[in-house]
Formats: structure tokens, C-alpha cells, sequence
């Protein structure tokens, strides 16, 4: 048994959260979830928070533990400490979810979390369910591309740490495009083209800035930064990139760092915002920046190649290949 400290951090609706602490001594393999129980069933029954499967399935119990994003009845005291081995005193804190707003305590509003996944159109399309003769069956191989992110159990962990919702309010999140990828690898829907168009946007793929905590605090192992990379993936291969800014941007990066093993700085912004002087409100943007750069002897005049761009360019020869023949794999599933 160890003595643990559970720092809490309590508020009720736009009230001002505080920290309240409880003691409890309890065992290294008592979970986050018991712990709580105890709390609310010996010392404090005014303390509110979610519950329901204590087993890693309803997602319910999902808050922040000791700073991350995690479900309560999957951590455990022992994990937990072990995390913090030089803290004088056990000490655990409990938060609600971030990007969220607070109901009581650790529930909060998930309103905006169902909304966006709403947005995504997360449904086989009714075109592709109306077979009237037969049901529609799928090879087990069609039907593994649907198991990774078929396991999300819609905790809100990655949407909670997300940095992209946290600055933008019209990304949609990274719970509901691992969803959206999941509707574009089924080969049950006939909307591939249109969700990818709709996916298309910084509302969509384009908003998610790889940060990676999505995929670090994912208790399903689900990848939502995964998926998010195979729906740019899609949409790079169907779009030019006269179709918008995100695109040439991404097209822009890889084409120069083949031409010559890293970015020409100078043709990039040109490129990109400019869009070959196709964008002249994008032209007009650059030329301030432009001006201070020549002021402070930044802008680069002349453009030097990497020494192993033969390297660099057969690599990535060899990763477009990959893709393509995935791609390939997907349209014909489909």
C-alpha cells in the first residue's frame, strides 16, 4: 500500500476552477477510475465525474492524469507514480478534458466533440447500402482496412490534446478524420470523391498541424495523425495545385527538396503564396516580407543544392512509389 495525495481540479460551469486534495491509501494496481470511487464513496460525494464500463471500452472516463490526456480506468497508481519517480510526496493530478467546456468538475460539454464528427459525414453513403438483391459482403482483406480506426471508442483523449482545436476553432479534430478516413477506405462507399473534396480545407486535413499528440495519448492505438496523412494522401493525388494554397504547399516542398535536396527558400514562397504570379494578392503579401529580408541580408540570392540530393531524390522516388501503389490498392477495393 502507498499513501497517494489526488489533487483534483474542481469548478462548476464559468465558476473559477481550484484545487481541492484527497489522501488514500491504496495499491500500485488500483486504477485512476478506483481511486476516484473511493473519493466520491468515503470523503467526497459531491465530486462529479464520468463512468460507466471500467474496462476500456466506453470511452467515459476519459480526463487528464498528471498532465496528459488518458482514460481512468485504464491507468493505474503505479504507472502514474512511476512517471514522477522524484517527487518527494505520491502526488497525482486529476483535470478535466481540455478543449472542452466544463460542466462540473471533471464532465464536460461534449457538444462540440459530436459535432464535429458530425461534419464529417462519418456514414457509408445510402447510394452504396441500396443493393437490393443481396447484402453487401467485403473481403477480409477490404474489411482490415476498416479494424484500426474501427477500434475508436470516442473517448475525446486526442480531440483533448489536440493543439489545432486549441487555436482553431473550425478544425474539425483529429477523433472525427480518423472517422472520415475510415469512410474513404471502405469500399462499401461510392463518395470517395466528394468526402475527399470536402476533407480538403483547413476546417479538414489541411488544419492539423502533426503535432503528434493525438496519436501519443490514443488509448485504442487508433493513429488518428495516420489517417490524417492517408486523406492528404488521397487528396494530393486527385488535386493540382491551382486547387488551393494547402496543396501547392505541400506539392511545392516535395518537388523542390527532390530538385535539390532541401528547400529553395526563394522559389517556395513564390511558388506557394505567389502561385506563379497567379495569386496577386499572395505577391503583394510577400513583398513586404521581401523588402525586410533584403534589409537584413536574409534573403538568399543564390541557391546552393545538398551534396546528397541523388540521396534525397531516390528516396523520395521510392516513398511515391509506396504511396501510388497504395493508392492503387484502395481505388480498386473501392
Amino acid at each position: 500500500m502507498v499513501d497517494v495525495t489526488f489533487k483534483v481540479l474542481r469548478q462548476s460551469g464559468g465558476d473559477t476552477p481550484t484545487w481541492q486534495s484527497y489522501r488514500l491509501s491504496v495499491q500500485s494496481s488500483t486504477t485512476i477510475l478506483d481511486s476516484l470511487n473511493r473519493i466520491k464513496w468515503e470523503q467526497d460525494g459531491t465530486l462529479a465525474f464520468r463512468k460507466n464500463c471500467r474496462n476500456t471500452i466506453c470511452g467515459s472516463c476519459s480526463m487528464r492524469i498528471n498532465g496528459r490526456s488518458a482514460l481512468a480506468c485504464k491507468e493505474n497508481v503505479g504507472q502514474e507514480l512511476n512517471r514522477f519517480s522524484d517527487q518527494a510526496a505520491p502526488e497525482i493530478t486529476i483535470e478535466p478534458l481540455g478543449n472542452l467546456p466544463v460542466i462540473r468538475d471533471l464532465v464536460v460539454d461534449m457538444k462540440p466533440f459530436w459535432k464535429n464528427l458530425k461534419a464529417v459525414d462519418p456514414y457509408i453513403s445510402t447510394a452504396a447500402r441500396a443493393v437490393p438483391e443481396r447484402e453487401f459482403l467485403q473481403t477480409p482483406e477490404a474489411r482490415q482496412k476498416l479494424d484500426q480506426t474501427g477500434n475508436c471508442i470516442m473517448c475525446g483523449a486526442c480531440y483533448s490534446e489536440c493543439n489545432s482545436v486549441a487555436v482553431n476553432p473550425d478544425f474539425v479534430g483529429p477523433h472525427a478524420l480518423a472517422k472520415a478516413y475510415r469512410m474513404v477506405a471502405d469500399n462499401r462507399d461510392d463518395a470517395t470523391v466528394s468526402r475527399l473534396s470536402q476533407y480538403n480545407s483547413d476546417a479538414g486535413v489541411w488544419g492539423c498541424t502533426r503535432c503528434n499528440q493525438c496519436n501519443q495519448v490514443c488509448p485504442m492505438e487508433v493513429a488518428p495523425l495516420d489517417q490524417i496523412s492517408r486523406i492528404k494522401q488521397g487528396i494530393l493525388a486527385r488535386e493540382d495545385e491551382s486547387s488551393s494554397r494547402a496543396i501547392r504547399h505541400r506539392k511545392q516542398l516535395v518537388a523542390l527538396v527532390k530538385q535539390g535536396g532541401w528547400i529553395d527558400e526563394r522559389k517556395f514562397g513564390f511558388n506557394v503564396v505567389a502561385d506563379r504570379l497567379r495569386d496577386v494578392s499572395g505577391l503583394a503579401s510577400l513583398v513586404p516580407l521581401g523588402l525586410r529580408m533584403l534589409r537584413k541580408g536574409k534573403l538568399p540570392l543564390a541557391f546552393e543544392p545538398s551534396d546528397g540530393t541523388t540521396e534525397v531524390r531516390s528516396l523520395i522516388d521510392a516513398v511515391q512509389a509506396f504511396e501510388a501503389k497504395s493508392m492503387q490498392s484502395t481505388d480498386s477495393d473501392s
